[in-house]
């Protein structure tokens, strides 16, 4: 939650330069793919910040107040794999239902138009689009597994 403090005026500032790229450079043909080039740059900086940071965050040793507690749970093996199962758990449900998400649309649309041409085609069609929603739940199997282990 601290992260969040500190990035908020990065973030803010980020807008606040987006915003104004936006309506001096965009405007103007001439050099619109300059403001591109400038707002992709400036969202890789970002991405490449909240890497590090998403790093520093999950790679940091837990604060104890007696040093022999810390040597006590890293002998116990208490690392602190449970959270980042807990994390993959979440990437997992999260990269499954945005496939799922995407598939389902392309599906459904194409499903609809064949639908629109040949009505008798609505049992084939609903099965392919089943096919679809089904990544989601693959990924929610998989972070069943996860978190079973955690």
């Amino acid at each position: 939650m601290f992260a969040w403090l500190i990035a908020a005026p990065a973030l803010a500032a980020g807008g606040a330069a987006a915003l104004v790229l936006r309506r001096r450079h965009v405007l103007r043909r001439r050099h619109g793919r300059l403001a591109v080039r400038i707002l992709a740059w400036g969202n890789l900086v970002v991405l490449v910040a909240g890497v590090a940071v998403a790093a520093l965050a999950l790679s940091g040793v837990p604060a104890h107040a007696d040093p022999g507690a810390l040597a006590g749970a890293q002998a116990a093996g208490a690392s602190g794999s449970g959270a980042l199962a807990l994390l993959a758990a979440a990437i997992a449900v999260a990269g499954s239902s945005i496939g799922a998400a995407i598939a389902v649309a392309y599906t459904g649309a194409a499903a609809l138009a064949a639908l629109s041409e040949r009505p008798e085609l609505f049992g084939r069609a609903m099965v392919i689009v089943g096919l679809a929603e089904g990544i989601a739940i693959y990924g929610l199997i998989v972070a069943i597994i996860l978190i079973g282990k955690a």
